[in-house]
């Protein structure tokens, strides 16, 4: 949903958008930067958990259901990379912050939230809880994580 208030677009549901926003404002001010990726992360795990993946046989099967999921949700979608000691997951088309918290700031904090989605997705496909999800790299546009 696409409102308009004060010649200000907000492609999200009013209320809501801006409840997150202050919520993780709060967050940062209130238990610093790290705690509060840390507290993101643990959410984002439990976001998993409540919106489980089926089985996955491969990682094209696993790629498919994260982009599934994620366009439910409106997240954008992810790119799977397998190495031969990882998997790499570019996030692409993150949803944009609401031009009050900053675009770095918003990004860091969805960016911990999504490291805790994909952890407990992957922990639910048989992943190992020892091994985290890292993000490794921010280009403004795309998070770059490592698994």
């Amino acid at each position: 949903m696409s409102e308009h208030f004060g010649g200000v677009s907000h492609p999200h549901q009013p209320g809501w958008f801006d409840l997150v926003s202050v919520l993780l404002e709060g967050m940062v001010a209130n238990a610093g930067q790290e705690e509060a990726e840390a507290f993101l992360q643990n959410r984002g795990e439990a976001l998993a958990a409540r919106y489980p993946l089926p089985e996955a046989h491969s990682v094209q099967d696993l790629e498919r259901e994260i982009n599934l999921q994620l366009a439910r949700f409106n997240w954008g979608f992810v790119q799977l990379q397998p190495q031969n000691n990882a998997l790499l997951l570019q996030h692409h088309a993150l949803p944009a912050g609401d031009n009050v918290q900053g675009g770095a700031d918003w990004q860091s904090a969805f960016g911990a939230v999504l490291a805790g989605l994909y952890s407990g997705w992957l922990q639910g496909q048989g992943g190992s809880a020892t091994v985290p999800v890292t993000l490794e790299r921010n280009d403004g546009s795309t998070l770059h994580y490592r698994y």
